[in-house]
């Protein structure tokens, strides 16, 4: 018995904490709401929407060339992981002129991983900035109308993210240059969201048969 109690604190014990606490995140609390709404993509692409979809949402910029580490940090850490939710896709905004290029990414992501729910949506340059003001963010486009940070979009176009960061307080996007900010932040976060609907569409279920 003795024995048996010792194994189970060296090795069983350890798992089961970790399954616990790396859960947790899950189980308890909502993510937060930072922007209420926020425009879809019917005017820029009638075949892209956000609406009844859990987006991540992403713009590219001009020289796609010197993003592509970003985009391949997304797919391993993020696209991968979470992809095969029905309702789950990545969506990336990128000036006219670079339909070329990204779908040479888009082959190359594709040696990877499957790439069906990644979406690209071209518009002018105006339209991008315009379109990236009405997030509603406090972060700027890059002179080539690029940002390595991504963003969340829930079903109602909302836009989720964090309201007490540790380190930036009201965090409204995640920087996919930072392999450590994807694992460690946005995949709970992620997470955090899918549970919710996974929670909503459970209650709903229950709901009908009462």
């Amino acid at each position: 018995m003795k024995k048996k109690a010792v194994l189970f604190i060296l090795f069983v014990f350890p798992v089961v904490a970790y399954l616990f606490f790396a859960s947790g995140v899950n189980n308890f609390g909502k993510l937060p709401i930072l922007v209420e709404k926020v425009p879809d993509m019917n005017e820029m692409d009638p075949n892209v929407r956000l609406k009844d979809k859990i987006t991540v949402l992403g713009f590219l910029g001009n020289d796609l060339e010197n993003k592509k580490g970003s985009a391949f940090n997304l797919n391993q850490k993020i696209y991968k992981r979470f992809g095969e939710f029905n309702d789950f896709q990545v969506v990336m905004v990128v000036p006219k002129g670079n339909e070329t290029e990204t779908m040479e990414l888009k082959k190359e992501l594709g040696e990877l991983s499957e790439v069906d729910k990644w979406y690209f949506v071209y518009a002018p340059e105006d339209e991008v900035r315009s379109y990236f003001k009405g997030l509603g963010t406090n972060l700027d486009l890059g002179s080539d109308l690029s940002t390595p940070y991504v963003f969340i979009i829930d079903k109602d176009l909302a836009l989720r993210g964090r309201n007490d960061d540790e380190d930036e307080g009201v965090k409204y996007g995640f920087d996919t240059s930072s392999v450590a900010e994807l694992n460690n932040k946005m995949v709970d976060d992620v997470k955090i969201i899918l549970a919710e609907y996974r929670l909503a569409l459970k209650k709903n279920n229950a709901d009908r048969i009462k």
